[in-house]
């Protein structure tokens, strides 16, 4: 009983171990700025394709990259290679545990191309 005990427990660590990801956000600049949605579009899919890369989003208004990523698959390094591959020369912001406040998605005018950030 006790045996059987012990193997739940260390098999619940084991478990538990295994889920506990390095989930860091990267927020970055970039030259030239990330300002339609095509620009918006091609750097979230091109990023989605690196190793490690969970989720981009952009904000036109503060004009940043916000990329979530898995550091145990992949580093700020890589996705400023990406970046460069692309095009944009990216200035890091922060690079660190996941903020407790996200951008708001922007939305964008399909007519004019306009952004207006989401209150």
């Amino acid at each position: 009983m006790k045996k059987t005990l012990t193997l739940m427990v260390a098999a619940l660590l084991m478990c538990a171990t295994a889920i506990a990801k390095d989930f860091k956000v990267l927020v970055m600049k970039t030259t030239p700025e990330v300002q339609n949605v095509e620009a918006q579009t091609k750097v979230k899919n091109q990023l989605r394709l690196t190793a490690g890369v969970k989720k981009v989003e952009t904000d036109f208004v503060a004009k940043q990259v916000w990329v979530t990523y898995d550091g145990e698959k992949t580093s700020a390094k890589v996705i400023l290679a990406a970046m460069k591959k692309m095009g944009y020369e990216a200035t890091v912001v922060s690079d660190g545990a996941a903020p407790e406040k996200a951008p708001k998605p922007t939305q964008v005018d399909a007519m004019s191309g306009a952004s207006k950030q989401q209150k």
